[in-house]
């Protein structure tokens, strides 16, 4: 307690610097993805939770549906915290609860998606590898899925638990944390920043050698290629841009917040301030994810797509046409 009570007045130069942009227009935005995301992933959850785990693939989109909408779940709260109201109280609830939702959701999200590079990976680049057969086991899948949320919830639910000081009159969610607490927050930020960084450079090589292996395949066939492979590369990197777009801003600016945190980090009260809204300007984009997935969904996984057309008549007789077992392969990227 002695060195919490050392401490109070440092983090409170670095917690308490709210802005026009946080208390007012963030509000709006979270607002406006939120009812998007809840439409979509609404309907794209009641499409996948109405088929059979068949296939690896189809575990690790499940799992990324229950990820994005326990994300979601944690919206209406920041939208309350950022414009004022629900006092102290609300407060507690966020920083002990919501927030640690908010970044398990989102790293357990993120962990999926190279779970499903990789094995897209093996799929079609390693398809005679006994990686490969192996990683399209169902129990494989669902035991890789069962470690990823017991690997996360590790990390992330003691930053919960270890919330647990009296609230201080000046109120910032680091002064709420033991020193065990403002350690282990330390530990697991940087332990989902790296994850973070090790997915994306996984991301790049599996899409890459996918997006070179496809394009080999139509040359040998000796099909068109530049309408085919042009499709082929638009739904390849989609699942990139989007993870660029959503992720990457917020990573890079992460570590030096998470450094501005620290005990005696030296950081200035202006430095302070500006790092406090460049990282609630890219946590707004890593939220925009909930709303993007859904149509990733759609364009990579011809399940998703299939059954989505089945409920509308009307185009899904006008799409119903054959396909190579090239592009079956290509659908499902």
């Amino acid at each position: 307690m002695d060195y919490i009570n050392a401490t109070q007045t440092e983090w409170r130069n670095c917690t308490n610097v709210s802005s026009v942009f946080t208390q007012q227009v963030l509000p709006i935005l979270y607002t406006i993805i939120c009812v998007c995301a809840f439409i979509l992933n609404g309907l794209a959850a009641w499409i996948f939770f109405r088929v059979p785990s068949s296939t690896s693939l189809v575990v690790y989109l499940k799992n990324m549906v229950v990820a994005d909408v326990l994300m979601l779940f944690t919206y209406p709260w920041r939208v309350v915290d950022y414009l004022g109201y629900g006092g102290l109280q609300l407060k507690l609830i966020v920083c002990r609860y919501t927030a640690v939702l908010f970044y398990l959701s989102m790293y357990t999200g993120i962990t999926f998606m190279s779970l499903i590079s990789l094995e897209r990976y093996f799929k079609i680049v390693r398809s005679t590898s006994g990686m490969s057969s192996f990683l399209q086991r169902i129990s494989v899948a669902k035991a890789l899925a069962l470690l990823t949320w017991g690997v996360m919830m590790f990390f992330m639910l003691p930053n919960s638990i270890l919330s647990n000081q009296p609230m201080p009159k000046d109120f910032s969610c680091m002064v709420l944390k033991s020193y065990l607490g403002q350690r282990w927050h330390e530990i697991s930020a940087h332990f989902n920043v790296g994850i973070f960084w090790v997915v994306f450079l996984l991301m790049v090589f599996c899409y890459t050698s996918i997006a070179c292996h496809v394009y080999r395949s139509y040359k040998r066939v000796q099909q068109d290629s530049s309408k085919v492979g042009r499709r082929s590369n638009r739904s390849i990197f989609s699942l990139l841009a989007v993870f660029v777009f959503c992720f990457v801003p917020y990573h890079i600016c992460r570590v030096p917040y998470t450094l501005s945190q620290r005990p005696k980090a030296g950081f200035s009260s202006h430095n302070c301030f500006i790092l406090f809204q460049v990282k609630e300007a890219t946590l707004f984009l890593t939220a925009l994810n909930v709303c993007l997935d859904p149509v990733i969904y759609f364009f990579m996984c011809r399940t998703f797509r299939e059954l989505l057309l089945q409920k509308m008549p009307s185009v899904n007789r006008e799409n119903r046409r054959p396909s190579t077992g090239i592009g079956l392969s290509i659908s499902n990227l």
